[in-house]
């Protein structure tokens, strides 16, 4: 092939190439091997920021709500109830081979109190379950030095209850998260729990009615299927009101209302306690 041939040749070769690219404003796309779906781990607990004041003020409402803040009242056993309720948020403890519809929260404090250094009489050690078996046992030991050792247990330790109960509420979005079946709903609850708790009243009322009710994740927690805790109140928010905290004791006035009308027994005489209490979910303190 002579020099002019040659010469021609590689020119009409060099327009055919950039022909080709003109006419093609999609760059050249790598071929990926297919990568596996990207684990998707379920939701952590985060750290609730609250200022010691705002923590002290909140656990002596809750201690209030629970035992009008007396000391006599951290050791109490209800009428109608087969359990003693301990501590400034009445936390559960279920005698020996009683599995109640509530969760038992005695003994995970005890575990918190160890965790936190607190020294405990030796006997609560070596006692897994309440040593009492009924309402009429405890009050007979009501001033013995066991309930008297007990008392002073809890009357010393108000600062580790306070944060034993919002260590629960760092809990207890994931746990609510984790049960619900569709992101729509996910969604809804996530956004409901952080506009309660943008404001101090608003973590009150969630660590309040956390211990007050429970979250609401356990199946046991039923009547007629339906459930009393506070993932069913955020569940009843509309989402859609300026008034947050009034929306919040709203959607929790229709969640108890419920329990009452499909409890098994009559628990109506409950019903306008609650409501007191949920009022003052309503106004900053």
């Amino acid at each position: 092939m002579n020099t002019i041939i040659k010469r021609s040749y590689l020119i009409l070769l060099l327009l055919l190439i950039v022909s080709s690219c003109a006419t093609n404003d999609v760059e050249p796309q790598t071929i990926l091997e297919p990568q596996p779906e990207p684990i998707v781990e379920p939701p952590k607990s985060q750290d609730i920021q609250i200022a010691p004041p705002d923590a002290e003020r909140i656990g002596q409402k809750i201690w209030m709500n629970e035992g009008s803040a007396k000391v006599e009242n951290l050791t109490v056993w209800n009428k109608a109830e087969t359990f003693p309720s301990l501590g400034i948020a009445h936390f559960i403890w279920y005698p020996p081979g009683q599995e109640g519809p509530y969760l038992e929260s005695f003994p995970p404090l005890l575990a918190f109190f160890e965790q936190q250094g607190v020294n405990i009489p030796g006997w609560l050690k070596k006692t897994p379950d309440s040593p009492w078996n009924s309402r009429e046992a405890f009050y007979k030991d009501i001033n013995s030095a066991t309930m008297k050792s007990l008392r002073n247990l809890l009357k010393q330790t108000i600062s580790q209850q306070i944060q034993f109960v919002i260590k629960r509420l760092e809990r207890a979005l994931p746990q609510m998260l984790a049960i619900l079946p569709t992101e729509e709903r996910r969604n809804h609850v996530r956004r409901q729990f952080y506009r309660v708790g943008q404001k101090t009243v608003g973590i009150y009322a969630l660590v309040d009615y956390i211990n007050f009710k429970g979250e609401g994740v356990s199946p046991k927690e039923r009547y007629k299927g339906q459930g009393w805790g506070l993932l069913q109140v955020l569940e009843n928010m509309t989402g859609n009101s300026n008034d947050v905290m009034g929306e919040f004791a709203k959607a929790a006035d229709k969640v108890l209302t419920l329990r009452v009308r499909n409890a098994p027994k009559d628990e109506s005489h409950w019903l306008p306690g609650w409501r007191n209490r949920l009022k003052t979910y309503t106004h900053e303190f």
